[in-house]
């Protein structure tokens, strides 16, 4: 069995605030510190969880951020590590080498939920983004480019929120581990790391035990990004084929997601240049 693992850190137990998840301000230099060692134990946990279930070959993503927060000399030695920036398939790179099941750990809620630890969709530049209509976050819109590999989302980990989105969107066949749940943005009840540990490893081998159907959407596949300003879609929206619907959002659509994902990778970096 062969497991890829995405690894993000606002749903990290105990993460609240941008702060302990910052690596470019030397002001968070401490707390960030902690809190990638954390992010670490985490994916850690569900490498061993991985390895009990009965995978020969792990690959872990380092998906925060500038995606050089996993400790590498840390890492559980049944696992290879996919680190750095840029990656053309960013959160889930390597997803197409012919993994039999994915584990999101660490994730959030998308972009306006409520409830939710540091809620956003990859940057907070981005207000909404919709895939056939459908609100989705970084889960969906990951679990989807894993899906096109025939690659299963079996387990999530993050706060509250995160495992509601998870159960709409992939249906009840997804594990989902809760670490946290929000009071607001920046607040939270979280369990003790140790335990967020033992949650994930226990889950992870369960969930790999179990068969999961891929998330796969019906062709054409439309997507549909609301940005927070119109000077952001003023830039998204010289992507060629994509087309301006509305004063902040940028569409596209296509039969094959992969080339989807590709598009939303450049609207989103296109309207970064603003």
């Amino acid at each position: 069995m062969r497991v890829y693992i995405s690894v993000d850190m606002e749903g990290i137990a105990g993460v609240v605030h941008e702060s302990q998840t910052d690596p470019t301000d030397p002001a968070c230099a401490g707390e960030y510190g902690r809190f990638r060692r954390l992010m670490t134990a985490e994916a850690n946990a569900a490498v061993e969880g991985a390895v009990a279930a009965g995978a020969t070959r792990v690959l872990v993503n380092d998906s925060h951020w500038f995606m050089r927060n996993l400790l590498a000399e840390e890492l559980h030695q049944a696992a290879e590590l996919v680190a750095g920036d840029p990656k053309p398939r960013s959160m889930v790179q390597g997803i197409e080498g012919g993994f039999d099941a994915a584990l999101f750990i660490g994730y959030h809620a998308r972009a306006g939920t409520h409830h939710a630890i540091l809620d956003h969709t990859y940057a907070d530049r981005i207000y909404e983004v919709r895939l056939n209509g459908t609100p989705v976050g970084e889960l969906g819109l990951n679990a989807a480019l894993a899906g096109v590999h025939g690659v299963p989302v079996a387990l999530v980990s993050g706060d509250s929120a995160l495992a509601a989105e998870a159960k709409d969107l992939l249906g009840d066949a997804v594990s989902t581990v809760v670490v946290k749940q929000a009071v607001s943005r920046h607040a939270a009840r979280s369990v003790a790391p140790g335990v967020a540990c033992r949650m994930i490893r226990d889950e992870v081998t369960r969930a790999l035990k179990r068969k999961h159907p891929p998330f796969v959407l019906p062709a054409p596949i439309a997507l549909e990004v609301d940005f927070a300003q119109t000077i952001h879609a003023d830039m998204a929206e010289l992507c060629p084929g994509a087309s301006r619907s509305a004063g902040r959002t940028v569409a596209f659509s296509h039969d094959d997601y992969r080339e989807v994902f590709r598009v939303w990778r450049v609207l989103l970096n296109l309207s970064g240049v603003a």
